[in-house]
């Protein structure tokens, strides 16, 4: 089965053009990325074109009316093609009645598009907790789930030893990974190759390569990687200067080759 990384834009200062070139020099499938705005609409389909990437969208609502904003980003998503599109979807604290009638909206978006849509399981957001995504993927068997376990290590302040049937259906539902490090007390580890965090790196190791057995039983050809170290705010800073400790290019470049090598040991 291929592994497809994908190359986030989040964080990122480098004009677009630049961006593309040194991801497709690193060996990048792709990019994964918000819809650009009209004024460089052209010169992203260009790059996409140029450098032979596939796209992964990014939907993100932050209005009160996620139903409607949801279904006006997502056609904006649609519109480029994406293999993928990539959901921060709802907002904790609804009723579950309330979540039920957004990702049956989803569901129905989805279906009609024809590309697959990965909720995330992220802070803030509906999936914010192993519990509630377990029983909105219990309620919909068509639901799919983007893994990005770092933020529940983060909201459990833990590494979910007691949440094992919630990890395992979740990773059942997993179509996608965003690979960022995350601990008791925040969502990403200021160096995942520090012996400090070898815990915390091989949980998430573990759950990414269980993803991997998974996907592979079931039959698919590929399955997609976003190494998503974030920047300063997500990353930690010096006091008072607010530098960053780390590079944020560099820390995702070693999340990559370690991951590609785990997997090759697997494959």
């Amino acid at each position: 089965m291929l592994l497809k990384m994908f190359k986030a834009t989040w964080g990122n200062k480098e004009p677009l053009a630049s961006l593309f070139a040194k991801s497709a020099d690193a060996g990048y499938a792709g990019i994964e990325c918000p819809p650009p705005d009209r004024d460089h609409e052209t010169e992203f389909r260009e790059l996409l074109e140029q450098y032979n990437f596939e796209y992964i969208a990014q939907v993100a609502t932050y209005s009160g009316d996620h139903y409607h904003e949801f279904a006006e980003l997502s056609a904006r998503a649609i519109e480029f093609k994406p293999i993928l599109i990539n959901c921060h979807s709802s907002v904790h604290g609804l009723k579950f009645a309330e979540n039920v009638r957004f990702f049956e909206q989803a569901l129905a978006i989805e279906k009609q598009a024809g590309i697959s849509f990965a909720h995330e399981t992220h802070r803030g957001r509906a999936m914010f907790t192993p519990w509630t995504t377990a029983e909105l993927l219990q309620a919909f068997p068509d639901l799919k789930i983007n893994a990005d376990f770092s933020h529940w290590c983060c909201t459990c302040e833990s590494l979910l030893g007691d949440q094992l049937d919630n990890l395992e259906l979740a990773m059942s539902r997993a179509i996608h990974i965003h690979g960022r490090v995350g601990h008791r007390h925040g969502p990403q580890v200021s160096d995942p190759a520090a012996p400090e965090y070898a815990a915390e790196l091989n949980a998430h190791m573990g759950w990414w390569l269980e993803i991997y057995r998974q996907r592979l039983a079931e039959g698919n050809s590929f399955m997609t990687f976003t190494p998503e170290f974030g920047p300063p705010g997500y990353m930690p800073t010096l006091p008072y200067t607010r530098q960053p400790i780390i590079d944020l290019w560099n820390v995702n470049e070693w999340i990559r080759v370690y991951f590609e090598q785990q997997y090759k040991q697997q494959a």
